[in-house]
Parts: structure tokens; sequence; C-alpha cells
């Protein structure tokens, strides 16, 4: 990563926009094991509960976020549900078994990291739009779209994360606005940051501007 204007944001932010959730332990309010059916066993958690998957984060009501957990985990958890069993095993009927190839669906609705992917070209492409020289008025408007979004974003602990990254005591993560190429720079750190927690490859926030609005020099994009 090329260096910046700016000073590195701090070791102890852990968590922004995560969009595979580490397995938490069992006090984490984002993995809090879930009511269990009868038949569940595992000396881990309490009795009469049963463990999720790992990488399945909680909504606020307590119910599995399909926006916040990655496909993979949220097959698992459905692959569970379906094998759980709901009547009494001893009525049950033996059922025939089948080989079928499962169909691939792409209407389906998003995981927390085909919401991320889509975040991040709508937020690159808005650094990409922005004024060289912003006034005062578009510096504001921009700073309540970045207040609102890190509250309505739909993985709310993603939400809550970036939230915290922006405000970091040291200030070294508030939002540059002047200009689209501090924004973009800006927009880019934020975004290594992710990488970073995802063990992905950091981008060169140099070539910001030829990956988001210019093209490639080789022509690739033309």
């Amino acid at each position: 990563m090329s260096e910046s204007n700016y000073p590195p944001p701090a070791d102890t932010q852990k968590h922004l926009f995560i969009h595979q959730q580490q397995p938490a332990t069992a006090s984490s309010s984002t993995t809090q094991p879930a009511a269990a059916t009868a038949g569940t066993k595992d000396d881990s958690v309490p009795a009469g509960m049963t463990k999720l998957p790992n990488g399945v984060i909680l909504d606020k009501d307590g119910k599995p976020c399909r926006l916040c957990t990655s496909a993979a985990s949220w097959r698992a958890l459905t692959k569970q549900a379906k094998s759980t069993p709901t009547t009494n095993p001893s009525t049950q009927t033996p059922a025939t078994t089948t080989t079928t190839t499962p169909a691939t669906y792409t209407d389906c609705p998003p995981d927390s990291e085909a919401l991320g992917r889509s975040t991040w070209t709508f937020l690159h492409s808005l650094t990409a739009s922005y004024p060289v020289q912003a006034s005062s008025e578009q510096q504001s408007e921009m700073r309540t779209f970045l207040g609102i979004f890190s509250r309505l974003y739909p993985c709310w602990v993603c939400a809550d994360d970036f939230r915290n990254w922006m405000a970091e005591p040291s200030g070294a993560n508030e939002p540059r606005l002047k200009g689209r190429q501090e924004f973009g720079d800006w927009m880019c750190r934020a975004h290594n940051e992710v990488n970073r927690k995802l063990g992905k490859k950091e981008f060169d926030c140099r070539l910001w501007e030829e990956r988001w609005r210019t093209g490639w020099k080789d022509g690739r994009c033309d």
C-alpha cells in the first residue's frame, strides 16, 4: 500500500465492514446461541440451546441476519435447520435417497459478501464523481450522507464498525472531503482496512482513480 497523507488507522480498530465475522465466544451478542429443538446435544453450550454454525450473525432481534452473514454460513444454517427433527423419529417414514445436482441461482437475496461488493462499487463511484474542489455545501452534504449511511447500512454490525472507525479519537479516520483526490484516497484507506481484516490483498491507493474513474492506462477499459 502506498504512503498516505493521513496517519494510518489505529491498530485497535478491529471490525470495520466485516463481511466474514470470526467465531465469537459464547457471550458475544452477535453469535448468541438460538433456541434449540429436541435432540440437540452439544456440551459447549447450555442445555436447551443449540450452537449456530460459525460465521452466523444474529440481528438485533435475536434472529439470524442474512445480510450480515456469508452465503456459506447461511447455507450451513439452513442445512442445520432442515436436518433438525421436528417429529417423533419412530413415526417417520424412511425417505428415498436421491442424488441431484444443486441448482445455481443468481436472483436470491444478497449475503454479506454480495452486499459488500455492491456497496464498495457504489462508494468508490461516489468519490470518482466528487468535485475536484468541493464547496462548503458539498462537503456538508457528503458528511451528512456518510453519517446516515453508517447508521442505515443493512448489515448492522458493519454499520456500527464503520461509524466507530470514522470516530476514532485521534481524528485520523475522519472523512477527507475538500476535494476528489483526498476523498478518493480516504475511501481507499477505508476499503483497505476491511481487506486487512478479511486477509485480502490491499489495493495501491495511488491507483484509485484509474480503477474507479478514468480506467486503466493500458486501455483495457476502452
